[in-house]
């Protein structure tokens, strides 16, 4: 496994230092496997993070904005208690799942359907960053008649 020292970053520059931890935290992060997801552009501005929860219910599921990022878990309530199973190939494992926020994205929404649970991103961009066009201003200098 490789490790990436971030302190030159640090040092050299001011403002980055949430862009550090993100990339610190992607680095040294277990990759789980479990729930599968996609994560897919719908628009310019627009996107969505699709995650296979299969045998969970919306009552199941958590979805939480929690400093930057979406964190959803899920917990399958005990209701299997006396049944019994000759394969049980279904996870319904307890799951907890973080996805970093870009800066001015928000979470618009989120759905529950046929086993998926589709949670809504848009990007909004504040008109202060938008980029806008400078006119420039046409001054005439006044021509001073010399007379001779």
């Amino acid at each position: 496994m490789r490790n990436f020292d971030l302190t030159p970053l640090y040092r050299a520059s001011v403002g980055f230092d949430r862009m550090a931890d993100v990339m610190d935290r992607a680095l040294s992060a277990d990759i789980a496997s479990y729930p599968p997801y996609n994560i897919e552009k719908t628009g310019e501005n627009a996107y969505r993070i699709s995650i296979a929860v299969a045998g969970f219910g919306a009552d199941d599921l958590n979805v939480e904005v929690k400093d930057g990022a979406v964190i959803v878990s899920g917990r399958k309530s005990a209701e299997d208690e006396g049944r019994t199973f000759l394969h049980r190939g279904i996870a319904t494992r307890a799951f907890e799942r973080r996805f970093t926020l870009a800066d001015h994205v928000r979470v618009d929404g989120a759905s529950h359907e046929d086993g998926m649970l589709n949670i809504d991103l848009i990007r909004e961009i504040p008109e202060a960053l938008k980029p806008r066009r400078i006119e420039i201003a046409k001054t005439l200098k006044a021509v001073e008649k010399l007379d001779s």
